[in-house]
């Protein structure tokens, strides 16, 4: 048996044409993710000498989403003529020496630990399988003891055939020398007319090689995605893995099936994630972190004592040791809050900096803005900041107090311990320890009466 480098082919051809999508299968999300993206990430931990990427139609736009991807090569199978044909791409650019692991791009939760023991299972050709309560469908692995002789599709199978459980998953390990030797021998001469790779384990038994089988723990590993049906059943099955592996690691999630990972979570002790949460990219929640329901956190951190309320958006921000968000609280890329700051309801930060323990419970715009420590922003405040051009900065010093209704018309500065009088609109500098008032002057008008409609 051949121990050589390590090389995979990711049959990536599929258009998921039962999908009625413009877009690639494997470009499909899973948790947030690519097919595809899954399986690299999967294959990476392995380091493989290569890559090797077999696209079809819409081969351009997955090359386009993973330039770059480093030790790809992308193959191309300019006509979809089975498995095997698409193997018989790549197999030019596979080293002589080497393992190959076939996996499929439209199974992308197979687990590094199974398709490591794969590779490592001592014998010329290895099937990934699996065994199912109801195998219908599905090709079985036919032995002789430990030796597979055959993969017999279930409408090809006797009915003692069909009574075996263990199924074919199509992904398989093989030595370079004898997948050159075997897709050589394959033909179309089959119902699809297509050349499939299954059949090289019925020329592998001809030429005297070992072939075995390695059984995966879990079905969903192996779950192939075909329409969105399928894609949905597939997200929920992950994301309820993702959250019972959370929970055991101590977070507290009050409903997994009503809780969506599309990324990394590290969280720390004592931490309740309530319903409908979704979190997406690198995200960090400290000690005793509260998220409550209809959350949404991307690629942000978030430190001990905080607590999320209820329908608000976090997005690459910053917030720090017990701060209270929301309800419907809206934290943009760019927020950074110190400790013990309240955002309020119906409250927008953007790239803005707020000192420690300042306020803005209701009703406020803050963008571009730098505040220092124990500021309260009244309700209605707003930092006027594009000029329609350009962005300018906001700077209010410690102490403030804007009053409810106010507009800070950027680029301005509120001096330390200043007040700003309710309904202002600031477009000048104010020193420290002021009250500001910028307002026009009342005035009432008698006899004025209100416009009607013309007959």
């Amino acid at each position: 048996m051949q121990q050589g480098p390590l090389e995979v082919c990711i049959l990536a051809a599929g258009v998921g044409s039962r999908m009625r999508s413009n877009k690639a299968k494997v470009l499909q999300t899973l948790a947030g993710r690519p097919l595809l993206r899954h399986l690299l990430d999967a294959v990476n931990t392995l380091s493989p000498s290569k890559i090797h990427v077999i696209i079809g139609e819409g081969g351009d736009e997955v090359r386009q989403r993973f330039d770059g991807e480093p030790g790809v090569n992308w193959v191309e199978q300019a006509e979809r003529l089975g498995t095997g044909h698409a193997v018989m791409q790549a197999a030019p650019h596979i080293a002589d020496d080497a393992r190959v692991l076939v996996l499929l791009g439209d199974a992308p939760l197979v687990k590094p630990s199974t398709i490591k023991q794969l590779v490592l299972t001592p014998a010329d050709l290895v099937v990934l399988s699996v065994i199912m309560d109801d195998p219908s469908g599905y090709g079985r692995i036919v032995r002789d003891g430990a030796q597979v002789t055959q993969i017999v599709e279930h409408l090809d199978a006797t009915d003692e055939q069909r009574a075996i459980q263990e199924i074919n998953t199509g992904v398989m390990a093989i030595s370079a020398g004898g997948l050159k030797q075997w897709l050589g021998m394959l033909n179309d001469d089959n119902a699809q007319s297509e050349y499939l790779l299954t059949d090289i384990v019925e020329h592998a038994n001809t030429t005297g090689a070992s072939v075995q089988t390695h059984i995966a723990d879990n079905p969903i590993e192996v779950t192939g995605v075909n329409t969105f049906v399928q894609l949905s059943a597939l997200e929920r099955a992950m994301q309820k893995e993702q959250a019972s592996e959370l929970m055991n690691q101590g977070v507290h999630i009050i409903d997994p099936d009503r809780f969506d990972l599309r990324g990394q979570l590290n969280a720390g002790k004592g931490v309740t994630i309530d319903i409908n949460v979704i979190i997406e990219g690198e995200v960090t929640l400290g000690d005793n972190v509260k998220i409550g329901p209809n959350v949404v956190i991307k690629d942000a951190v978030i430190a001990s004592g905080a607590e999320i309320k209820a329908n608000s958006v976090v997005e690459e921000a910053q917030v720090g040791n017990n701060c209270s968000v929301g309800p419907f609280a809206r934290l943009r890329p760019g927020a950074e809050l110190s400790d013990d700051v309240h955002i309020g309801n119906f409250v927008e930060v953007k790239k803005s900096k707020i000192g420690k323990g300042s306020k803005a419970n209701h009703l406020a715009y803050l963008g571009d803005t730098t505040i220092g420590e124990e500021v309260n922003v009244g309700a209605g405040t707003i930092t006027c900041n594009y000029d329609g051009v350009n962005k300018h900065e906001t700077h209010i010093g410690d102490g403030a107090f804007i009053g409810s209704n106010s507009s800070l018309v950027a680029p301005v500065s509120i001096g330390a311990g200043s007040t700003v009088g309710a309904g202002s609109t600031i477009t000048s500098d104010v020193e420290s320890q002021v009250l500001a008032v910028g307002r026009g002057k009342q005035r009432s008008i008698a006899n004025w009466q209100r416009p009607t409609k013309k007959s």
